[in-house]
């Protein structure tokens, strides 16, 4: 059972080292992918200077800031081709434990889920140190998701994510057409029409104590949006699993 962490980064000198020492230190082995979007602070230094200590530790570095969906998409293709059994997606400042990826592992391995979700919202609101503005914002973004698309999953714009490969061959994210904060919707939102077993972990969310927030309420904007397209779109599919990983 091999598991692969996929962190993208943008300015994130102040949390990274400190992450990969504490997921490497975790009692289950976790290979790390950080893929870093030219960070201007020296993020991929930091990276290939730990990496020689760390040898589970690899890092994909791209030419500028390409979003967080194709971050996603290139961390995806990767670990598929290196053939992980679990693929897990988290943010680098810490506003997700580290420890949880044990739980999202068990979820995964004990029959219970194909997508294990670290959720907020699952039991209440467990969420540290977020403005209430932004709580609210959050929370009803996925309600509003509930409502448009059916699912019953709680949060759905979370990035806090374990994936059974076979799910990420399937759903093939390059497809996925939304590329900024509607690709975590989108790429649950295809595992639930395919018909994976998705549960909610709830894990309490803590806001980054280091570096600065990439959230914006314009991205909230573009998620309303791009839900409605999503399913609009998905009224043409017909989803459906197969062994070539490819949406018929």
């Amino acid at each position: 059972m091999s598991n692969i962490v996929i962190i993208p980064t943008y300015k994130e000198k102040e949390n990274i080292e400190a992450l990969i020492k504490s997921i490497s230190s975790l009692p289950l082995s976790f290979d790390i992918l950080v893929i870093d979007d030219n960070s201007p602070d020296g993020t991929a230094d930091i990276v290939k200077n730990l990496s020689k200590s760390f040898p589970n530790v690899h890092l994909i570095e791209r030419p500028g800031k390409l979003g967080l969906g194709t971050a996603y998409i290139t961390g995806f293709k990767w670990a598929l081709e290196k053939e992980y059994t679990l693929i897990y997606e988290m943010d680098a400042d810490f506003s997700h434990n580290p420890n949880d990826l044990v739980r999202l592992h068990n979820a995964c391995i004990d029959g219970r889920a194909d997508v294990a979700i670290g959720s907020r919202y699952i039991s209440g609101v467990n969420v540290v140190n977020w403005p209430l503005s932004r709580v609210l914002m959050s929370y009803f973004a996925s309600v509003y998701v509930r409502i448009v698309t059916g699912m019953k999953i709680m949060d759905s714009t979370a990035g806090f994510i374990c994936y059974k490969k076979e799910v990420l061959a399937d759903i093939k994210p390059a497809h996925i057409k939304s590329k900024g904060y509607c690709f975590q919707i989108e790429m649950k939102f295809t595992a639930w029409k395919l018909g994976y077993k998705i549960i909610e972990i709830p894990i309490i969310f803590t806001d980054r104590k280091m570096g600065t927030s990439k959230m914006s309420g314009g991205i909230f904007n573009e998620a309303i949006w791009g839900v409605l397209r999503m399913k609009l779109r998905s009224m043409f599919i017909k989803y459906k699993k197969s062994p070539s990983g490819v949406i018929e």
